[in-house]
């Protein structure tokens, strides 16, 4: 379903896959495609230097115009609160989110981890539907592979599990990323120009 906003319609996509699926690439240019005023929202912590060169090789993969928001808790406020003016907010990604939810609470305490998540999922979600801009959404799958021994890691598996379902469920569009090739999972058979709507309606849409 397309939402609109005055003469455009906005759209929630959410594109997921595995490491080095090239996620993050192929959101960027959705991204540039859907509209030229973009809010990043980044979620990842620089807590070693692997992952302070990983942010930004990131970084200077984003267009300069681009604003850039540090959101590694608080993503649903960020785009509450910080997206005015933005046709496209890219939340790159889902992923750190749960991971710094999960690290920052008391793990002995999952269901407590999971209210939060849930709630900042929910959060998301109703920021999208208040505000004007398109939003786009990058996440792991992380349930396919063997599973986790320690229980941190299966409670973050099923947080992130849940949260992923959440907005997969709400979003209009949901790619899969395979070496590098988006796979449409959710609206399959539609144009890739549906992304961009008329005035009317969306291509394809009923």
């Amino acid at each position: 379903m397309c939402h609109k906003h005055g003469k455009q319609q906005k759209k929630l996509v959410l594109i997921m896959g595995g490491v080095r699926s090239g996620k993050s690439a192929f959101a960027q240019e959705l991204a540039h495609r859907m509209g030229r005023r973009v809010t990043f929202l980044a979620t990842a912590r620089a807590q070693d230097e692997e992952m302070r060169r990983r942010i930004e090789e990131h970084r200077r993969a984003r267009p300069a115009h681009w604003r850039t928001i540090e959101a590694p808790l608080n993503a649903a406020r960020a785009l509450r609160e910080k997206s005015d003016g933005a046709e496209v907010v890219l939340l790159d990604c889902l992923t750190f989110l749960a991971a710094n939810l999960l690290l920052d609470g008391d793990e002995t305490r999952p269901q407590e981890v999971e209210a939060r998540m849930l709630a900042e999922v929910e959060g998301l979600l109703s920021a999208f539907d208040t505000g004007t801009a398109s939003v786009i959404v990058v996440s792991n799958e992380v349930g396919t592979g063997v599973v986790p021994p320690y229980p941190v890691g299966r409670a973050y598996r099923d947080l992130l599990g849940r949260a992923n379902q959440i907005i997969a469920g709400a979003a209009d569009r949901v790619y899969w990323m395979l070496a590098g090739l988006p796979v449409e999972i959710k609206a399959s058979g539609l144009a890739e120009t549906a992304l961009h709507c008329d005035e009317g309606e969306c291509d394809g849409e009923t």
